[in-house]
């Protein structure tokens, strides 16, 4: 039976959470991308974390895909561990993504031509994805963590092609603008 949880107190408080989380998470992300604030670490090396990055976002993407796969077929323990892990995973890539535009210099795309305007269609797109996915994937946790799966399942509905378009765009931008990291 769903737990009929719609309209209480602790939905207000964590949907107030959410909507906080929603607006803060973006704003801050774009601020380091328009406003960088280059070498505040001191000497901190953060070369690596691009393609850290990559790989966060690579196992994202598996652990939704399998996700998916196991809700699909019934096994909701595994689709739990998966979204968790998808979670987890997005989570450490947010904190990672945030430190490396704190301390390093943005990196300019050095095609040109054609592959230049697919390189910032991908980068554009996901970018605008990335904000909005903020809040629908934590509606989905909240739901599933509440118990109110109808509700989960409404928002899941967007929430993982969304979700799972951002991170192998993610892989995608790094591979395009590896060549050009200093």
């Amino acid at each position: 039976m769903e737990n009929k949880t719609i309209g209480n107190a602790n939905d207000t408080r964590y949907l107030i959470l959410i909507t906080i989380l929603s607006v803060v998470v973006p704003l801050l992300v774009a601020f380091l991308l328009f406003m960088p604030q280059t070498g505040k670490l001191g000497d901190l090396d953060v070369s690596f974390l691009p393609k850290l990055h990559a790989v966060l976002n690579s196992l994202t993407a598996i652990a939704l895909m399998i996700g998916y796969y196991q809700i699909k077929r019934g096994n909701q323990r595994l689709h739990r561990f998966a979204m968790v892990t998808a979670f987890v995973l997005s989570a450490f890539f947010l904190i990672s993504y945030v430190t490396y535009h704190y301390q390093a210099a943005p990196t300019p795309f050095g095609g040109e031509g054609t592959i230049k305007m697919v390189y910032y269609f991908i980068l554009i797109t996901h970018i605008i994805l990335a904000a909005i996915i903020v809040p629908l994937v934590l509606l989905s946790v909240y739901f599933a963590l509440s118990k109110q799966y109808a509700r989960h399942r409404k928002v899941s509905r967007w929430t993982f092609p969304l979700w799972l378009y951002v991170a192998v765009t993610g892989v995608v931008v790094y591979l395009m603008i590896s060549p050009y990291y200093a």
